[in-house]
């Protein structure tokens, strides 16, 4: 038994996706646990993400209100980075934002429940596509900013999504698609854009990437046919036999959690 707040879930790219869960101070081993009962109760405890306080709620994935309001991290332009804002002078945190956001970052086709276009920091590479639930991924473009792999993504998702359906990922995984014939079809509807933004931001600014197709097996005995979505908020037990892990979800025979929504809670594992 170990109890703890919640991180969200660490992962590692082996022949299967290595798990670990990190509560408090202690990380489980997850793939161990496959096939095994595993029951998480939420205290009614949250605390910060951040500051570390006890907060009533949690907002940005694990943020008390007021960080929300303070950090970086938490304003809008980290789930919209089109609208970027650092170039004007507002950034709340620009010592956070040179290191985060003024780096460079990589376009990609991914096929989590279905063929999408994401963005990621070079050095999130495969975390972001594991956090995902992606069983396919292949590099396409590589930006030297956040904000300009937004303007990128924007330019492509007219053609693709840009959103995973988390329901239809988690029921199976989808047939392998050709990411780099796709990649051969997208690319050319976007040159006038890759243009203008080379002239603006100089030719390093967007650079095409040639890289293999990057395959992802998740620790899955069973899929759910049926989504059911538990939440520590309505049922403070979570408990199950664990029959796989995926993106940032563990798969129960009772229903489906996403751990990094409960970032900062605290909770008691027995397994």
């Amino acid at each position: 038994m170990t109890t703890g707040t919640l991180s969200k879930m660490k992962s590692t790219l082996d022949s299967s996706v290595q798990y670990s869960l990190p509560v408090g101070e202690n990380d489980i081993a997850l793939n161990d646990l496959i096939g095994k009962s595993l029951t998480l109760t939420y205290t009614g405890n949250i605390y910060c993400d951040a500051c570390g306080n006890k907060t009533k709620k949690s907002f940005s994935q694990g943020h008390c209100f007021p960080c929300t309001r303070k950090l970086a991290r938490c304003d809008m332009c980290i789930l919209k980075p089109e609208t970027c804002h650092f170039a004007e002078g507002t950034c709340r945190e620009p010592e956070w934002g040179e290191k985060f956001c003024m780096t460079d970052h990589v376009v990609y086709l991914s096929n989590t429940s279905g063929l999408k276009v994401g963005i990621t920091r070079a050095s999130q590479i495969p975390t972001r596509w594991i956090d995902q639930g992606a069983t396919q991924a292949l590099p396409i473009l590589k930006v030297k900013s956040r904000h300009l792999s937004g303007l990128v993504e924007i330019a492509i998702a007219e053609f693709l999504a840009d959103k995973t359906n988390w329901r239809t990922m988690l029921k199976g995984d989808n047939a392998d698609i050709d990411l780099k014939e796709e990649a051969r079809r997208i690319l050319p509807k976007i040159d006038a854009k890759i243009f203008s933004l080379r002239l603006q931001y100089g030719f390093d600014a967007v650079e095409p990437i040639q890289h293999d197709i990057v395959e992802i097996s998740f620790p899955v005995t069973e899929h759910p046919t049926k989504i059911t979505s538990l939440n520590f908020d309505k049922e403070p037990v979570v408990s199950g036999v664990l029959k796989g892990i995926k993106g940032q979800y563990l798969l129960f025979d009772t229903g489906v959690i996403n751990i990094r929504k409960f970032t900062g809670y605290e909770i008691t594992a027995d397994f």
